[in-house]
């Protein structure tokens, strides 16, 4: 699976290379901690177009594994989103992003995979640093999750720490 979504990825990269209004980005996180012995990363790497000033489809590809005391987990998932920037001007650009996410996880040594959705709206910031180069940062989610990778299930409004993510765009 890891094979299939690194494929796609320059697959996609390479159809892009000389098409406007197409960006690509996404965002990386590593965690250790020590008391627990437990260590994950996930890598999301991130590709849309803009359809006009304000808005823009796209999708998240991500990866995810996490080790706890032995026990491996390795999740894929993937998120087609529709984005709505509400707020822009020079530098600062406000947007929701609304979507629809599919995952599957798997325990090393199990028998089944977990799949699971999510479906909701997650607001972000992009701060441009240049013509083609912007941070993003996405914080909170609102909508219902069942078994999408290793998040909790139901549904609401979460704003926690654990739902701030930070990674960056390149527009071509």
């Amino acid at each position: 699976m890891k094979k299939l979504l690194v494929f796609l990825f320059v697959v996609v990269a390479t159809l892009s290379v000389n098409a406007q209004d197409i960006y690509m980005g996404g965002t990386f996180n590593l965690w250790r901690n020590t008391d627990a012995n437990r260590t994950n990363f996930t890598i999301a790497p991130e590709v849309g177009y803009n359809l006009s000033e304000k808005w823009a489809v796209g999708v998240t590809f991500s990866y995810a594994h996490d080790y706890l005391k032995g026990l491996k987990t390795n999740s894929v998932a993937i998120a087609p989103y529709a984005r709505f920037s509400y707020y822009e001007n020079k530098i600062v650009r406000l947007f929701v992003d609304g979507g629809l996410g599919f995952s599957t996880s798997r325990v090393k040594d199990a028998d089944d995979a977990m799949n699971g959705f999510e479906i909701g709206l997650q607001p972000g910031i992009a701060l441009k640093l240049n013509k083609s180069f912007s941070l993003i940062a996405k914080c909170g989610f609102v909508g219902f999750r069942d078994d999408y990778t290793v998040k909790e299930d139901g549904f609401g409004i979460s704003l926690r720490s654990e739902d701030l993510s930070f990674g960056f765009h390149y527009e071509f």
